[in-house]
This record gives structure tokens, C-alpha cells and sequence, in this order.
């Protein structure tokens, strides 16, 4: 009966939406006031739910979206994120992807290419992609756990072209400046005359846990225009992680 209640308060809030008082929880459940006052604290207690600001207000808590996301297979993340990514592809026209992470590994999950028939693009294939030298899983490394970087930095790091970085020092410097300017590239460091450009997809306070990129041929994709590129990415991104943690707090 306890654990009824308190999943009926869950299904309440998520489906709401919106912050949600007490009183409105109270309501809906018709329970005793100082029942509906215990069960709210228990969850809060347990990250179930969390209250966002002091309005006395609360919405689903990280701890139940990280679990909604942690069973949420590749296939409903890419149904929640597709039309984002297809219209970014045909706005930029140029190749978009979803990368994901799991397991200490980063894998390109989703890519949209440009409707236009007369431009030529790259298709990056889907899959594990090297922590250390692709735009999508340094945007995400770089946002990561001092530990986890660390982990990554004491892995055998394959030099693939001229252009990858594997040393400590050189991957460092670049964790520190993606995490400044918000976004990472790779020029040129898995293919040559291949560029990418990355911003992380954060998920509440779970932290990175998607990436979108952006991949073009490197006549495309100098410099200036991924600069240009990133900064649209780290727009769309926000947009992405909306839709994400939308589709899972609306199936909790």
C-alpha cells in the first residue's frame, strides 16, 4: 500500500508536466495532508523527485530520469531526437549525428544527411568511435569526472593520422578548452580531409550523456566554419536534451 502511494505520486507529477504544489498532489490523490506531506519528503529524500526552486513546487528528480534513461534503448532515444536532428541537417545542410555514452565507451547512434541531391556530404557510420581523437567523445570526455578523464588519458591512445593527439598533455589542454568554448572538433585526427564538430547533450544534472555532431569534408570544414558550426550545435543540443528527458518523464 506504502509503495502504491508513493508511485501514484510519481505518475502524478510526471505526467503534469509542470512544478507541482503540494496542495495540488494532495488533491489529486484525495490523502491526508500530513500523508501527502510524508510521501513528497520520502521521495525528495530518495532523488525522486526535486524541487527546483522555493515556491514549495516539485518535479520528477534526476535520480528517477536517470533511471528512465538508463533503460531507455537506442531506438526511443533516436524516435525523441530524429526530427531535431533532420531539421538541423537540412538547416546546416550538412550531416548531423547523435552520439551516445555508455559503458566508459562513446557510439554514434543516429546520423541525418542533407536533402539537397547536389551537395556532397559524410556519412560517419555508426558505432564505438576513439575517446581521444572524434569530436563526440571528446565533447563528452571533456565534460566528464576528473577520474574518468584520467582513465581515458592512462589508455594506449592510437595515432591514426598526423593530426591526432596522444599525448596527456595535448589531450588535456583540449579537455580544458572544450569545456570552455562548449563544444570540440576534430580535424582531420581519425581521417584525413574528414572535420567534425561536437557539443555535449547534458541530461539534467546526470551530466553528458549524449553528444551531436555535426561531419563534413575539410574543404567544408575549416577553422571559422567550425566555430560557426559548434555554436549552432551547442543550441541545438539544449534542444535535444529537452526532448530526451520530455520522453522520459512522460513514460516514467
Amino acid at each position: 500500500m506504502h509503495l502504491e502511494r508513493l508511485i501514484n505520486l510519481l505518475e502524478i507529477i510526471a505526467v503534469a508536466g509542470r512544478p507541482v504544489s503540494t496542495l495540488e498532489v494532495q488533491k489529486a490523490t484525495e490523502l491526508p495532508k500530513p500523508t501527502c506531506y510524508r510521501l513528497i519528503q520520502t521521495l525528495v529524500d530518495r532523488k525522486l523527485l526535486d524541487q527546483p526552486s522555493d515556491d514549495g513546487k516539485y518535479v520528477v528528480g534526476e535520480r528517477l530520469i536517470r533511471i528512465a534513461l538508463l533503460g531507455k534503448s537506442d531506438v526511443d532515444v533516436r524516435r525523441c531526437a530524429a526530427p531535431l536532428l533532420k531539421a538541423a541537417a537540412t538547416k546546416f545542410n550538412e550531416t548531423v549525428f547523435l552520439a551516445r555514452f555508455r559503458d566508459s565507451k562513446v557510439e554514434i547512434i543516429h546520423v541525418e544527411t542533407p536533402d539537397d541531391p547536389a551537395r556532397a556530404f559524410i556519412h560517419p557510420g555508426l558505432g564505438v568511435r576513439p575517446m581521444h581523437a572524434c569530436s563526440c567523445s571528446k565533447a563528452i570526455a571533456a565534460f566528464a569526472e576528473p577520474d574518468f578523464q584520467e582513465e581515458i588519458l592512462s589508455r594506449s591512445m592510437k595515432q591514426y593520422t598526423e593530426h591526432t593527439k596522444i599525448t596527456k598533455a595535448e589531450l588535456r589542454a583540449e579537455f580544458e578548452e572544450i569545456s570552455k568554448r562548449g563544444f570540440a572538433d576534430c580535424d582531420q585526427e581519425i581521417d584525413l580531409g574528414i572535420a567534425s564538430v561536437a557539443a555535449p547533450v547534458s541530461i539534467g544534472n546526470i551530466g553528458a550523456t549524449f553528444s551531436v555532431g555535426a561531419v563534413g569534408p575539410i574543404r567544408r570544414f575549416g577553422k571559422d566554419y567550425r566555430l560557426e558550426i559548434g555554436q549552432k550545435l551547442t543550441g541545438l543540443s539544449e534542444k535535444i536534451s529537452g526532448a530526451i528527458q520530455l520522453c522520459n518523464v512522460a513514460e516514467v
